[in-house]
């Protein structure tokens, strides 16, 4: 068996893992990572157990045999002969967020110079060393960091775009990805069913909308009545029962109604008219449109600020609602082929 035949083996047995993890986690077995994922809880406030087992359950799912070699035989990963020290400074805005670099960067022979951030320290370690155990030679191919990077031929970085204009001053004389702030929206007509509307709500609150998948801003037409809207998302009320999440919610009602700003409010979530793509925590952003055509034509040329557009209108790459959280292997944060750059390395 070759040395990449093995590493995919060891991801497989890793994704059986997770899987087994999620429908019986009580098992003695999972003790180290319960102990994570109880640590985790304990250094982010936002990283509730229901949002990082879910992110361990897509990742369960992602790493079974027949996604990973269906992703990977597009590539012809086992021609590539060379090494190369790949840094990767992880975001952590989410559980595992910086997940898939890993994976790209060992898939492809290379190895992981991993510089994790403070808000997820202890999620993307103990799956590595499950992947050690099932797989020895990667030992070498691992390693965490926690000063400053050193001693690599190329860096995957992910961060703010205030971070992002750093990190292309610092990396320029290096191979590099560098990721910027995006957001998701979705576009509605108001021919919506209700299990579609709640759905969306998933694309809105999973991880209490701090995800560049997340949607942020709904599209809609002129005249559309809110209180559908109001009613099919009506099942995520329990968000609002996080601190953290309501004392957002707070603090941004309290500035809209200071600064006299209109707003729609139903207890958890404040809609906001506004032309701008980013809301804030508990706050959805909303804007008419008249025409399909031309909000097409409006969402194209914003592409480089959106991940994802969520709907049933015919837009180029559009995905069905309730899915921005459930990616495949290809879909590339900030549409980069990951694999593509590490394999012209």
């Amino acid at each position: 068996m070759t040395e990449h035949a093995q590493i995919l083996k060891a991801f497989v047995k890793l994704g059986d893992f997770l899987t087994e993890f999620c429908e019986n986690g009580n098992n003695a077995a999972f003790e180290t990572l319960n102990r994570a994922i109880r640590l985790a809880e304990e250094q982010n406030g936002w990283f509730t157990k229901e949002n990082i087992l879910f992110a361990l359950r897509q990742w369960g799912e992602a790493l079974g045999e027949p996604p990973l070699k269906n992703w990977l035989s597009q590539y012809g990963i086992s021609q590539k002969s060379s090494q190369k020290t790949i840094a990767i400074i992880m975001a952590g805005n989410i559980p595992l967020v910086g997940f898939h670099d890993f994976l790209s960067v060992l898939l492809t022979g290379n190895k992981a110079l991993c510089k994790l951030s403070s808000n997820d320290t202890t999620l993307v370690p103990v799956l590595a060393d499950y992947l050690i155990d099932q797989e020895p030679s990667l030992n070498e191919r691992i390693e965490f960091t926690e000063g400053k990077i050193q001693g690599f031929d190329a860096i995957i970085a992910t961060g703010s775009n205030n971070t992002a204009r750093y990190f292309e001053y610092y990396f320029k004389q290096y191979p590099h990805i560098i990721r910027k702030n995006r957001t998701s929206v979705a576009v509605l007509t108001g021919d919506e069913k209700p299990e579609d509307l709640k759905a969306l709500g998933d694309d809105i609150f999973r991880y209490f909308g701090l995800g560049c998948r997340n949607v942020s801003k709904i599209f809609v037409p002129k005249g559309y009545e809110f209180d559908t809207f109001f009613n099919g998302i009506f099942d995520h009320k329990k968000v609002i029962e996080h601190h953290k999440y309501a004392n957002n919610y707070d603090y941004n009602k309290a500035v809209y109604l200071m600064s006299a700003f209109k707003i729609l409010d139903n207890g958890f979530l404040i809609l906001k008219e506004d032309n701008t793509l980013h809301s804030p925590i508990a706050v959805l952003f909303y804007e008419y449109y008249s025409d399909l055509k031309e909000l097409h034509q409006k969402l194209n040329a914003k592409r480089g600020e959106l991940q994802c557009i969520v709907g049933r209108t015919g837009i180029v790459g559009e995905i069905p609602f309730g899915h921005t959280q459930r990616p495949k292997l290809n879909d590339y944060a900030d549409g980069v082929d990951t694999l593509d750059f590490l394999l012209r390395l």
